[in-house]
């Protein structure tokens, strides 16, 4: 499994910097610091990499939440604003999903997987009374991933680094929470990038413990 994540992570810095045409299995074996023979061990093909980096965006953000339902919901956007501009496997994530059709493939599997996880906080929001009556959780989980797909496209271009995305996340759930959310979890939902930082902050503070323990441990 060390092996896999170092290629993934190598994969993913020289898919984002090169994207999919670009890249090289030269590049990245480089990148990782292995052999052709650990990568192929792993993954057939340059493609198939590439389909792993795709599916690995909600592992950059998910497993470091500890909220619950509409706010986990948020802080998921929230963070994903945040770590789109400072993790490459996200957004390697992100750009080889967005240029699939460039290389031959189309695969939904990426956006879907966000629609469950979003889906799921928005279950356990109406089963908390969180939600106004009638909003269906899986129609608005792909809303949110629709929205969240066109803010980045949107943000690349019209910012450097889309460093003006956290602002667009905000302003989306200010518009969306009041159609949504009842008064009462609107007015208790945290919604800004301080929020986001300091969830990433916990998550890179974690990621460094579970690390220099399996130091130890080896």
């Amino acid at each position: 499994m060390q092996t896999r994540n170092v290629l993934l992570r190598a994969a993913a810095e020289v898919f984002d910097e090169s994207g999919f045409a670009g890249a090289s299995i030269k590049d990245i074996l480089r990148r990782a610091e292995l052999t052709a023979g650990a990568l192929y061990f792993h993954f057939e093909s340059k493609e198939q990499l590439a389909r792993a980096v795709m599916n690995a965006q909600p592992e950059s953000i998910v497993p470091w939440l500890e909220s619950e339902g509409l706010q986990r919901l948020v802080d998921i956007t929230l963070a994903w604003s945040q770590q789109l501009r400072a993790d490459p496997l996200l957004r390697a994530g992100v750009r080889l999903t967005s240029e699939q059709g460039s290389f031959g493939m189309r695969d939904a599997k990426p956006y879907q997987d966000w629609g469950r996880i979003m889906a799921d906080c928005l279950r356990v929001a109406a089963a908390k009374g969180e939600l106004q009556a009638g909003v269906d959780p899986e129609e608005l989980a792909e809303f949110v991933v629709e929205a969240c797909t066109g803010m980045q496209t949107y943000s690349a271009v019209a910012s450097e680094g889309r460093s003006d995305l956290g602002d667009r996340v905000v302003r989306m759930w200010r518009l969306l929470l009041p159609g949504i959310a009842v008064p009462a979890v609107i007015a208790r939902t945290e919604v800004n990038e301080a929020r986001a930082k300091d969830i990433l902050q916990a998550a890179t503070s974690a990621a460094f413990g579970r690390e220099q323990g399996s130091a130890v441990n080896d």
